[in-house]
C-alpha cells in the first residue's frame, strides 16, 4: 500500500518568493507537515498579481503552497520568538531564505535553533550563499541568471538576451534544497544547508560550460538552436511553431524520408551531424522554406508517423487541455472553503511504492494560527493574550 515517505516530519517554513515555497511545497507533497510561518503583512508573494483568486492571495502565491498551513508570528516580538522555539522543538527541518544576518539579527539563526533542537536540518537560501565576495548583497532569479551566463546564451544572437519564461534559478534551488534535506534525513542526521541561487544557475550551464572549458571560447546565443545538432530547434510553418529534434544521423535519414527530400540524406554537405554543423547556415533556410508550406498539424502528425521527434509549440493553455498531460494526472484541483476551486499542477513523480501528492489548497494568511498553537499546548486564553500582544494573527 503506497505511503508518504515524510509523514510525521514537520518542517518550519520561514521562506518567501519562489526558491523557499517551492522546496517546501514538494516536501509538503511527499508528506511532511510544512508549517509556513509569516509575518503579519504575509508572504510578499502573496501581493504578486493580478491575476488574485482573493485579497492576499495571488495566483502566483497559489501556485506554488499548497500543501502547507499557514500561521503568522511576528518575530519582532519576544513572544512571537517563544512560539517559535516551542515550534521548533517538535520539528525536523527548518528553512528560510532571509539574506544573510537577518536570522541571526531575529534570534533565528542556526546556531540558536540547534541548540533548541540538536536534530534539525537548518537550511538557508539566499542569492550569494552565507560566505564569498557578494555574500550581502540582494539576490533574485533574475540576478542569478544574469551572472551565471545563462541569459547571455539564451535569445537569438542578433538579439539582446533574454530571461527564461519561469524562475528557473529560484526552482532548481529549491529542488537542491528538497535534495540537500532528503540526504540529511536518509542519514539521520541534523546539520546546516547553505544553498545560494548562484551556485544553483551556474550548476546548470553542464554542456555551455564544458564547450568553454575544452575549447577556450564563449559559447554564443542560438536562439532554440543546439550548438552541437542540426536539425535540432524550432520552426515556423504556415500557421505557427513546431520543435524538431533529429538526434542522430539515423534520424535524419528518417526525416529526409518524410518530408519528401532524400536527396538530402545523401548530400555530402548534410549527411552526417558533423557536416549539418559545419553547414547549418545552409541546410535551415532550406528546411524553413519546406516547412512553411504547410501547417503545424500536418508536419506534426507527418514526422510523428515515421518516427522523428517532433513537437507543437504550445501555449500553457494548450498544454493544460493534452490529452495526454490529462491522462498524466498534471492539473490538479483543490477546492478552499472560503475561495472555492484552485487549480493547480501536480507533482511530477509517479511512483509504485510511495505517494506523492498531498494536495490541500494553498493556505490563506493565518489561516492555520490557532491550529498550530493548540498542538503546540497553547490554551485559548493564552493565544488570545499572544494576539493582543502581536505575538500572532
Amino acid at each position: 500500500m503506497p505511503i508518504y515517505p515524510l509523514k510525521g516530519v514537520r518542517v518550519v517554513d520561514l521562506t518567501s518568493a519562489m526558491a523557499g515555497p517551492f522546496a517546501t511545497m514538494l516536501l509538503a507533497d511527499l508528506g511532511a507537515d510544512v508549517v509556513k510561518v509569516e509575518p503579519p503583512e504575509g508572504d510578499h508573494a502573496r501581493d504578486w498579481g493580478p491575476p488574485f483568486y482573493a485579497e492576499k492571495y495571488s495566483a502566483y502565491f497559489a501556485s506554488i503552497n499548497r500543501g502547507k498551513r499557514s500561521i503568522v508570528i511576528n518575530l519582532k516580538e519576544e513572544k512571537g520568538r517563544e512560539v517559535l522555539y516551542r515550534l521548533v522543538k517538535s520539528s525536523r527541518v527548518f528553512i528560510e531564505s532571509f539574506r544573510p544576518g537577518v536570522a541571526e539579527k531575529l534570534g533565528i539563526d542556526y546556531r540558536t535553533i540547534s541548540k533548541i533542537n540538536p536534530d534539525i536540518i537548518y537550511c538557508s537560501i539566499s542569492g550569494f550563499g552565507q560566505y564569498g565576495p557578494y555574500r550581502d548583497l540582494p539576490g533574485y532569479d533574475l540576478i542569478a541568471l544574469a551572472m551565471s551566463g545563462l541569459m547571455d546564451l539564451t535569445g537569438e544572437p542578433d538579439r539582446p538576451p533574454v530571461k527564461f519564461a519561469v524562475p528557473i534559478t529560484d526552482i532548481v534551488t529549491g529542488m537542491y534544497c528538497v535534495i540537500a534535506i532528503l540526504s540529511h534525513l536518509y542519514a539521520g542526521v541534523g546539520g546546516y544547508i547553505d544553498m545560494a541561487l548562484l551556485d544553483s544557475a551556474i550548476s546548470l550551464l553542464t554542456h555551455q560550460a564544458g564547450y568553454y572549458f575544452a575549447s577556450g571560447k564563449d559559447p554564443q546565443r542560438m536562439g532554440s538552436a543546439h550548438p552541437t545538432i542540426v536539425p535540432y530547434q524550432a520552426f515556423k510553418a504556415r500557421d505557427g511553431y513546431f520543435i524538431l529534434a533529429v538526434g542522430n544521423d539515423h534520424l535524419w535519414k528518417m526525416f529526409c524520408e518524410a518530408i519528401g527530400r532524400r536527396d538530402l540524406a545523401e548530400d555530402e554537405r548534410f549527411k552526417t551531424n558533423y557536416d549539418r554543423v559545419k553547414n547549418r547556415d545552409l541546410l535551415i533556410p532550406l528546411l524553413e522554406e519546406i516547412f512553411s508550406k504547410e501547417d503545424v498539424a500536418y508536419w506534426v502528425e507527418r514526422l510523428r508517423k515515421a518516427g522523428v521527434p517532433v513537437a507543437p509549440v504550445y501555449k500553457v493553455s494548450q498544454v493544460v487541455q493534452d490529452p495526454h498531460v490529462k491522462a498524466r494526472g498534471m492539473v490538479v484541483e483543490t477546492e478552499h472553503r472560503e475561495i472555492g476551486k484552485i487549480l493547480t499542477l501536480a507533482n511530477p513523480i509517479k511512483a509504485t511504492a510511495i505517494d506523492v501528492g498531498n494536495y490541500t489548497p494553498p493556505p490563506k494568511l493565518g489561516e492555520h494560527t490557532e491550529e498550530v498553537l493548540k498542538e503546540l499546548g497553547y490554551t485559548e486564553g493564552e493565544i488570545a493574550e499572544l494576539k493582543k500582544r502581536g505575538a500572532v494573527a
